[in-house]
């Protein structure tokens, strides 16, 4: 009954009039509640604020691949490393090897007349001469087999022939080895210095190019090494003014004059001549390892740049193989090959321009990714270059640096908006201060010669910036460089930037402790961010206060002779005074007092002079031309003061080569030293613990036997 009893009650739910009208009205209720719950939960929701985190993250990854290079990214498409032809050796019999560059280059300009009428007429000839052959060799196959013989006998005897006059680049084809005698190499450089003979200077190439493939190809052999060092001495020294000899042009002529000369007819066998030159000493500059050699061929080979302007696919190479080494080489290697770089840019297409502009600023990006600039003197060699490559088309350059320095400012927002260690990290390094720098000396090299009032604006935010933004002791070398780029720019275009502030508040530093220890002397151009335990040492209290010295004075230095000196030197002095009153050190006293004294002398003298004048501080054109013979004269106190401050700076500097050291700090024990040193200490404290408790027993044996007494 009771199962009964509950599947009706069950029945009666569901089914019965009274309880469908509630449910009906009660439905209504619960969608409108349901709804608003649901708006509610939407509207607590932290939906915008996942976007929000969406958003930042991908603005993160766009801020993370930027590339600092991005403005002269390398066009892959252009300027193509076309290896078509092989380093085959000259033919001696016909005085020259085939120009497969010349020929595909006269295949190409006949392509874009093919769809012209004789073309199509030739075209149906050629059907109508296929079908013919085909009709043939179905009804006679003798004919056929006749047919293939002669072609057989054709390929053997042009395999033959090739591999009698030259060798594949592959090394398959055989030849003869003979050795090439001193004697030999002396009647070839007679006849070509006497008589200028076309037959001497193909066998002397050809002996040129196996003295460049040494070690690479064993097909010739030497009798001795003079006759290897005489031959590429000759070649290199003679072979520029051989190969106009023959062409009958001087050193003067263009680039379009050499090209007509080269093409012509009667310079079909010179043009081989020149190519296998061409081709032998790149080979050799990739091949040698001693810079001096490397230098020679390359101040040989600047002569004869002209003349890759015939042959393009090598052009690509010796761009190549110039920008390597002068990155990577050093000293009159990265001078001469800079050289190259520059007249290749100068005198030939802006696609070739742009080349160079792409494979120079990549390679000096390449070398500033290092977390230490061991040789701070090849970079700033590196940067000058560029700056002199820049001034080939300024115009285009501009647009680059614009480019670029926007790239910069973005990075710098997104540290600044973020301070994510990332960003720290890549605005923290010698690839993005390097890149500042670069910059820099573009603008203060041509900023009087051209209007650059934007790109200088938008350079001053940038490093103000930066040096609000690593603004503790630690990073006091970036803080310092920025100090030294905004005084370049200040001097550079004659407009002031205010950099006393950045230079006073090192004075400020609370990690800075007098009673420090010594140590190595430091050198603030080669590091970026300092370790913890140098703050501690009295070296980077010394290397500080004369840093403030030697830009403070720089800057003074430059506004001496201005007419709001006065004003100008007014904040700093009180700030210098103040700290004067601080410091116990007597050497800092000392000074620090001078700095004050020469610019309150200086700043006395111009306010003398400038109450002498009768002009209105309004009439700018006066206020301009106050002090200009004194300027030029440079017999002022405080000018005297700046020089003596910057040879003392010079005698302070480390020697060209030396890699600077940071002081490493005292090592701490070691786990083992730490596990044997708690071993000791819980063995003495055991030992303890058993002498007293040997007393102990001591005492209580002898209150027992009184006992027993």
């Amino acid at each position: 009954m009771g199962k009964l009893g509950l599947k009706a009650r069950k029945f009666a739910r569901k089914n019965l009039p009274s309880v469908s009208r509630r449910q009906r009205k009660t439905k209504v209720l619960f969608k409108k509640r349901f709804a608003a719950k649901k708006e509610r939960i939407t509207a607590k929701s932290p939906v915008g604020k996942t976007e929000q985190r969406n958003e930042s993250s991908t603005t993160d990854e766009v801020f993370e691949d930027i590339s600092l290079g991005a403005a002269f990214m390398e066009d892959k498409n252009n300027m193509a490393d076309v290896a078509s032809d092989s380093d085959g050796y000259l033919s001696e019999e016909t005085g020259g090897e085939l120009d497969t560059e010349h020929i595909s280059f006269q295949e190409d300009s006949n392509d874009g007349s093919s769809l012209s009428e004789e073309n199509r007429i030739l075209f149906e000839d050629l059907v109508v001469k296929k079908n013919k052959l085909r009709r043939i060799k179905k009804k006679n196959p003798d004919f056929c087999k006749l047919l293939k013989k002669c072609k057989d006998v054709e390929v053997h005897k042009g395999a033959t022939e090739s591999d009698e006059d030259e060798i594949d680049e592959d090394g398959s084809g055989e030849r003869k080895r003979h050795f090439i005698k001193d004697t030999a190499v002396g009647s070839w450089c007679q006849l070509i210095k006497g008589e200028h003979r076309e037959s001497a200077a193909v066998s002397l190439f050809n002996a040129y190019r196996t003295a460049c493939h040494y070690g690479a190809e064993s097909g010739h052999q030497f009798q001795s090494s003079d006759a290897f060092c005489n031959i590429i001495l000759f070649v290199l020294s003679e072979a520029d003014n051989l190969i106009r000899e023959l062409l009958k042009i001087s050193s003067s002529k263009s680039k379009k004059e050499v090209m007509e000369l080269c093409n012509k007819s009667k310079s079909k066998n010179v043009r081989p001549l020149i190519k296998s030159y061409l081709r032998s000493t790149l080979f050799l500059l990739n091949a040698v390892t001693d810079s001096d050699v490397l230098a020679f061929a390359f101040t040989r080979l600047r002569a004869s740049v002209v003349f890759f302007a015939v042959f393009p696919s090598l052009l690509h190479r010796l761009i190549k193989t110039s920008v390597h080494l002068w990155a990577s080489g050093g000293g009159v290697l990265s001078s001469a090959s800079f050289l190259v770089i520059r007249d290749t840019a100068a005198m030939f297409t802006s696609e070739c321009f742009e080349d160079c502009l792409a494979k120079t600023f990549g390679s000096y990006l390449a070398q500033s990714r290092v977390p230490e600039i061991v040789n701070i003197k090849h970079i700033q060699f590196l940067r000058n270059s560029l700056v002199d490559l820049f001034s080939v088309d300024i115009e285009r350059c501009s647009e680059k640096a614009i480019i670029s320095v926007s790239q910069l400012a973005k990075v710098l927002k997104w540290g600044l908006h973020t301070k994510k260690r990332e960003a720290v990290k890549k605005i923290c390094s010698w690839e993005y201060i390097n890149c500042i720098d670069l910059w820099v000396e573009f603008l203060s090299v041509n900023m009087q010669d051209y209007d650059f009032q934007s790109l200088f604006f938008t350079m001053v935010q940038l490093i103000n910036g930066i040096a609000c933004m690593f603004s503790g002791p630690r990073y006091f070398p970036i803080r310092l460089k920025c100090i030294q780029w905004l005084n370049r720019l200040s001097s550079a275009s004659g407009i002031f930037v205010p950099v006393a502030s950045f230079v006073l508040d090192v004075l400020e530093y609370k990690m800075i402790k007098e009673d420090g220890k010594n140590g190595i002397a430091l050198n603030f151009e080669s590091v970026l961010k300092l370790p913890k335990h140098c703050l501690k040492l009295k070296v980077f209290q010394e290397e500080s206060i004369l840093s403030v010295i030697e830009q403070l004075s720089a800057h003074f230095a430059q506004w001496s002779y201005h007419i709001s000196f006065p004003e100008l030197a007014t904040i700093p002095i009180i700030r210098l005074k103040k700290f004067l009153e601080t410091t116990s050190t007597e050497s800092f006293k000392r000074i620090i007092k001078r700095l004050i004294d020469q610019v309150e002398q200086n700043a006395d003298f111009v306010r003398r002079k400038r109450d002498e004048v009768a002009f209105s501080p309004n009439d700018h054109q006066s206020a301009e031309l106050f002090l200009q013979l004194e300027k030029s004269s440079f017999n002022a106190p405080f000018t005297q003061y700046y020089k003596s401050v910057l040879d003392k700076a010079a005698l302070r500097t480390p020697k060209n080569g030396k890699k600077m050291r940071l002081p490493k700090p005292e090592k701490k024990p070691i786990k083992a030293e730490k596990k044997a040193v708690k071993a000791d200490a819980a063995n003495a404290v055991q030992a303890k613990r058993n002498s007293n408790n040997d007393d102990e027993m001591l005492k209580l044996k002898g209150k027992k036997k009184k006992q027993r007494t």
